[in-house]
């Protein structure tokens, strides 16, 4: 009896411990509204921190782990093509933002 007792309460503690590590990356563009992306993220100046921080809690993460500017070749699914995507003679940069729970 004591060993199923043990043996339940690990696997809460394991199970709760797993979802306290619960991760995300988000690909934003750079020209998304409201978060400073393009300044201060895509750009790498010192204010991306404090975004990347922000644009995690609105998503309801606790944190923000990492962030960095990643090329249209490292992202799968839906970007647009190259013409789509360039208005003007300027083209969009993408950052990935990597949240925690």
């Amino acid at each position: 009896m004591r060993s199923l007792l043990g043996t339940i309460t690990l696997a809460l503690l394991l199970g709760a411990s797993a979802a306290q590590a619960e991760k995300r990356i988000f690909i934003v563009a750079n020209n998304a509204d409201g978060y400073g992306v393009d300044r201060c993220l895509a750009s790498g100046a010192k204010c991306g921190a404090a975004v990347a921080a922000a644009y995690c809690k609105s998503r309801e993460f606790a944190q923000a782990t990492s962030y960095r500017q990643v090329g249209k070749d490292e992202i799968t699914g839906a970007v647009p093509t190259n013409s789509e995507a360039c208005n003007g003679g300027s083209c969009d940069q993408f950052v990935a933002i990597e949240c925690a729970r």
